[in-house]
């Protein structure tokens, strides 16, 4: 399988994270697999950053998505896990390490007038008092996962709950 667009180390390592991901939304792997050699590119990574309770999530306020977690593109040849650990700190200030395994694989429409793309949620999980900065352009927040905030994919609540309880269960070794 090539993909046009996406360099082949990136491929690779997004095929391996979608195969350990875990959780899978939206039939994720099968998509991957049913794109053949079509292009996919650019992939998305964004980081679901969890207090230690479990209990909150950091949330970017994007000027036109509203409330979402940190992230954006997979770029060059970057693994979806370096840029979403890229794009964590340059939205929030927050260096983290990711849990071992992807928190989550999806497909999803970033605008209504672009391609679906995979993406990738990591999770990892930070003191709440650690000091976050934020881009000027792009605040952020902490958000209990009880409280329903507006954002472009209103879904991503539920995963990201569904995760923290999974993590709550079984440990943040969780499917090691």
């Amino acid at each position: 399988m090539t993909h046009v667009g996406a360099d082949r180390r990136t491929v690779t390592a997004a095929i391996a994270d979608a195969a350990a991901a875990v959780l899978e939304f939206d039939d994720a792997r099968r998509w991957l697999a049913d794109v053949g050699e079509q292009p996919v590119d650019p992939f998305a990574a964004e980081v679901w950053v969890f207090d230690e309770s479990l209990q909150r999530v950091v949330l970017v306020r994007h000027r036109w998505r509203g409330w979402v977690a940190p992230g954006g593109r997979v770029e060059g040849s970057e693994s979806p896990r370096t840029a979403a650990t890229r794009e964590l700190a340059e939205e929030t200030g927050i260096v983290a390490e990711l849990l071992p395994l992807p928190a989550a694989v999806f497909v999803r429409s970033y605008r209504s007038d672009w391609s679906a793309t995979l993406g990738f949620a990591y999770a990892a999980i930070v003191d709440a008092s650690v000091a976050l900065s934020w881009e000027s352009h792009q605040p952020g927040a902490w958000m209990s996962l009880e409280r329903d905030w507006d954002g472009a994919f209103p879904e991503d609540r539920a995963r990201m709950r569904t995760f923290a309880a999974l993590l709550i269960q079984h440990g943040t070794g969780l499917g090691r």
